[in-house]
């Protein structure tokens, strides 16, 4: 009862303080828009930086590089050299989509017998036991040598300058920064290199990261091998050992990403594109097809029957998300099966239009974590969709000595169960929340875009096509549109169990109580949550004008702009 009457309360006060006197009233700006190029991350001084790479030349590619790097050094609430990285580029050249998967392994030295000898019933979220090889920096060099045209060493140039020189911290990264210290203050090399005196930086506080910028130097000059077999290797193998960790030498020599063929889905003529398992995309493509048997046009957004299906359709999607989505070098995923028309009208008819669902077959809700989106586009036609994460914000807080950044705790997503397609193996993939996303229409580039934020990723990639396609709304307005976000409730050791609670519907503000109410009558358990609603970043390329269109909105720092 607490969580609804703060609901109300905040529903009734509504946030927008403002009147505008075009689109919808929820929106908080207008688009950007540009004729050359676009660029679109969660950090102003990131956008303007893939910006001036764009206006020097480079392409697309090189301008996520550049800011991915630099998000690095600003946002590393979110990411790092530390962590994975996924993208999906659109090439004018080929009139084609290319998916990389940028996922590192678990250590070739550690096994679930290990876990269950010493006492171990799930993954800790933290520390030395969760690190996974970071596939990054060899995603970044993997992405320029297809697409590239700048030197890397240009790419990396303003990142380095300021990490040296140092930046103000934005206010949101400052907050989640102040999170994680009281966390990962206890793990070797974090306060040293994270925190100002044992605190994390504050809003506008300039931060520098000597440390980062030597060794985005070390990979500028030395190429991907510097990172994964020269002396970042060694002083992070070195540093694993020393605190209790198993990520070796041979773990980081060994580590390839690879190109994979997007996957996708037609919904309303609308064609959405994914990557493959050992990512959960094809869950927004699950859910699509499933809504796609209602007739949104007759279904205002902010009405009961249009949650409810959204949800409902979720808890079906995230049921095959927790049984088949794994590692594919390990475990096949059906893919083709999953994402089928067939099958969604089989899963469909699950769906009782006045009732919530008590009982959904679902694994291990893998939800925590912060991740950064950016989308770049160039002059020449090329758009790039990329997603990098250290998983749960700051990652493992184990930060090898000297080299400023954080190892992902990755692995924390694997389960422990023998029988589960994602249990815990030497040199596996784990199950990966992040995913970018790219629309088409009529076998051209339309949108690049993304929504940050663990298990809201699939549910926020859905609301947008739908927020576009069935209703309407501009590339920001797409964006700003308040969300729902589905909680499932599920046993803790990743078994396919059921769900027996319904789990908890979490609506932004925005929404009206009569909506709200009537949901309530159906059986949905309704609370208001701070801040688990993800971050969109968007680019939109206009087919006949070649004109870009550029959005950001406002639950993160972040910016779009062109030239």
């Amino acid at each position: 009862m607490r969580h609804l009457v703060i609901l109300v309360a905040l529903i009734s006060a509504q946030a927008m303080a403002m009147d505008r006197i075009t689109g919808h009233s929820f929106a908080t700006r207008s688009e950007v828009i540009a004729p050359h190029a676009m660029a679109a991350t969660s950090q102003p001084l990131a956008t303007q930086i893939a910006l001036d790479v764009l206006k020097r030349g480079g392409s697309a590619v090189d301008a996520a590089i550049a800011a991915n790097a630099a998000l690095g050094l600003m946002e590393p609430t979110g990411n790092g050299a530390g962590g994975d990285l996924f993208a999906i580029v659109w090439d004018p050249k080929t009139q084609k989509l290319y998916g990389y998967n940028g996922s590192g392994r678990s250590p070739k030295a550690l096994n679930r017998q290990w876990f269950a000898a010493h006492g171990y019933s799930e993954i800790p979220p933290h520390g030395p036991l969760p690190v996974t090889v970071p596939g990054a920096v060899d995603g970044w060099f993997a992405l320029h040598a297809r697409f590239g045209k700048l030197p890397i060493e240009e790419d990396l140039a303003p990142a380095i300058r300021y990490a040296r020189e140092g930046h103000p911290v934005a206010e949101l990264i400052a907050y989640y920064w102040g999170r994680s210290v009281p966390v990962l203050s206890k793990w070797p090399g974090f306060s040293e290199q994270f925190t100002i005196d044992g605190r994390a930086p504050r809003k506008g506080e300039i931060w520098k990261n000597p440390n980062l910028a030597n060794t985005l130097e070390k990979i500028a000059k030395g190429g991907r091998d510097a990172f994964y077999k020269g002396d970042i290797a060694r002083t992070i193998a070195d540093y694993m050992q020393a605190n209790g960790g198993f990520l070796s030498y041979d773990d980081l020599a060994s580590h390839h990403g690879e190109w994979v063929q997007p996957v996708s889905t037609t919904y309303r003529g609308v064609e959405l594109w994914e990557l493959p398992p050992n990512g959960q995309g094809i869950a927004a493509l699950q859910i699509l097809n499933i809504l796609e048997g209602y007739d949104f046009s007759k279904i205002p957004f902010d009405s009961a029957e249009r949650i409810h299906l959204f949800t409902e359709a979720k808890k079906l999607a995230f049921a095959d998300r927790a049984r088949y989505y794994a590692d594919p070098a390990f475990q096949a995923t059906p893919v083709d099966w999953l994402i089928s028309r067939d099958y969604a009208a089989q899963r469909r008819e699950l769906i009782d239009p006045q009732r919530a669902a008590r009982a959904v077959d679902a694994g291990k809700q893998l939800n925590q974590g912060d991740t950064i989106y950016l989308t770049t586009a160039d002059a020449d036609g090329m758009m790039v969709s990329l997603i990098q994460s250290n998983y749960r914000g700051m990652g493992s807080g184990m930060a090898p000595t000297g080299l400023g950044f954080i190892l992902q705790d990755r692995g924390q997503q694997f389960v422990l169960n023998d029988s589960h397609p994602n249990r815990f193996e030497p040199g596996k993939r784990p199950f990966h929340t992040i995913i970018p996303a790219f629309l088409t229409r009529d076998g051209k580039p339309w949108i690049s875009f993304g929504v940050m934020g663990g298990a809201m990723q699939p549910q926020g990639h859905a609301q947008i096509v739908m927020n576009l396609v069935d209703y309407g709304m501009n590339l920001q307005e797409a964006g700003d549109a308040p969300r729902l976000q589905h909680d499932g409730s599920t046993e803790p050791d990743g078994q396919n169990v059921a769900m027996s609670d319904g789990g908890v519907l979490n609506l932004e503000t925005g929404f009206s109580y009569e909506t709200i109410r009537a949901l309530m009558a159906m059986g949905h358990r309704i609370e208001f949550a701070m801040g688990p609603y993800g971050g969109y970043q968007a680019i939109a390329r206009d087919p006949d004008t070649g004109v870009y269109y550029g959005a950001s909105e406002g639950r993160k720092d972040g910016q779009a702009a062109g030239y």
